[in-house]
């Protein structure tokens, strides 16, 4: 009988070198979603000043750290929305269907850990589109199209904006 030693080791600083672009935000994938030796994807999003995510929900959790900058989460009670303020240090954690939106109304780009499901790091390797290092280009009518169809079930859904967006708090 034969005993196949398999040799993992830690990785400092690890990255895939992928970064995506979902028209302003961007996603750095620090894990793959495809490697088979991890349970869950690690991602480092940045929302550049003035830049959005817009209202959405899926059935994968996530978890973010505010590494720097500030960010505004858009939280649903399933009464009110609210938008709360979370800066470097804090930590954000959005279960499975919970519908949520970012904004970064600071002068200052927000940087953040995220760490979601292998799912939902593929979906985002997929919609994304791949960062160029330059100012973000406006999307092109095909870009747009792609990013505009129906997601799977198991995926993003773009939620109905509320009738009136509040105020910060």
């Amino acid at each position: 009988m034969s005993l196949e030693r398999r040799v993992l080791s830690l990785v400092k600083n690890p990255t895939t070198g992928r970064v995506v672009e979902f028209f302003g935000p961007t996603v750095e994938f620090w894990t793959s979603p495809d490697d088979e030796h991890n349970d869950f994807c690690v991602l480092k999003g940045t929302i550049p000043p003035g830049g959005a995510v817009p209202l959405h929900s899926h059935a994968d959790t996530e978890d973010f750290l505010v590494i720097s900058g500030s960010v505004e989460a858009l939280q649903d009670d399933g009464q009110s929305y609210t938008w709360i303020s979370a800066r470097a240090g804090d930590f954000i954690h959005v279960p499975g269907n919970a519908r949520h939106a970012w904004r970064n109304v600071s002068s200052e780009p927000l940087v953040n850990l995220i760490i979601t499901t292998k799912q939902l790091g593929r979906f985002f390797q997929e919609a994304g589109r791949p960062a160029i290092g330059q100012a973000h280009c406006p999307p092109t009518p095909e870009e747009l199209a792609h990013s505009s169809r129906p997601c799977p079930q198991s995926m993003v859904t773009g939620t109905p904006r509320p009738k009136r967006m509040p105020q910060s708090a």
